[in-house]
């Protein structure tokens, strides 16, 4: 690693989790060992770049979806490389004025949202672990652009299936939820386990060689999550099960991802 990497927070030593999913999704934000550790990651799972796109389809379709219901702020968490169709994007096409905070610790995510977001005034990156809710949630960025009195959508795609139970993302997610008032939503997408093959299971075992371990949920598993809270129509689904523009072109569980949106009532 260069001095400047290093002084930049930048592991090159290891594949980071935002940088893989970037190249799996066209993405040129990322580095040989990311690129080398997805090539592995396609080599026992073929269908993982599929995954990753029809993940970051659902993404746009459910932050579409809140712009609809009248949600005018968005926070993202874990929101990864700035790529074309994000949330921004998608929600200030329907409204300018609408708020969007980005919150990841990978310093390449942070350092190239700044790039794509500078002039947009209505749009910003944080640089914290969204593990530490305070620190993203008293963050001085996240104070000023959301107000705290007024509904939000909470987006965590592609994110808790890298937090073990043992961290407790229900409770995680909770803290979030209670932060905002009522009316505020939650979309919620992770990979599962459900109608996948051994490909899966080798694919996870490749995850935990690389420091970023995955954590595949059911269905129930998913439900847990959100106790407490309404999910919406139409419930928990496969990725393009969730409200698709048109025919599905593939059998939905390739897709390899749960989603859904629930609602804090």
């Amino acid at each position: 690693m260069t001095d400047q990497h290093a002084q930049r927070g930048i592991d090159l030593e290891r594949p980071n989790a935002a940088r893989v999913y970037d190249y799996m999704i066209g993405g040129k934000l990322n580095y040989a060992v990311d690129r080398m550790f997805a090539d592995q990651v396609l080599g026992v799972l073929p269908n993982a770049r599929h995954m990753a796109v029809v993940n970051r389809a659902w993404l746009r379709r459910a932050v579409r979806f809140g712009a609809e219901q009248g949600i005018r702020q968005f926070l993202d968490i874990g929101s990864g490389m700035p790529t074309v169709g994000h949330v921004h994007e998608v929600v200030q096409g329907i409204d300018p004025e609408s708020q969007v905070v980005y919150v990841d610790n990978e310093p390449i995510a942070v350092a190239h949202s700044e790039i794509v977001l500078e002039g947009n005034d209505n749009a910003a990156m944080v640089q914290a672990d969204a593990e530490y809710v305070d620190d993203v949630l008293e963050h001085p960025t996240t104070e000023s652009m959301l107000d705290f009195d007024q509904p939000v959508m909470i987006i965590m795609a592609a994110f808790v299936h890298f937090i073990p139970d043992s961290r407790d993302p229900a409770g995680l997610i909770a803290q979030y939820f209670d932060a905002f008032p009522s009316g505020s939503y939650l979309a919620l997408s992770s990979g599962t386990w459900e109608g996948q093959g051994e490909e899966s299971q080798r694919s996870v075992a490749l995850y935990e060689k690389s420091g970023t371990p995955l954590t595949l949920r059911s269905p129930d598993e998913m439900r847990a999550l959100v106790n407490g809270f309404e999910i919406l129509p139409p419930g928990v689904v496969f990725t393009p099960e969730w409200r698709p523009d048109g025919p599905l072109e593939d059998p939905p569980a390739l897709s390899g991802g749960l989603s859904l949106v629930a609602r804090k009532a």
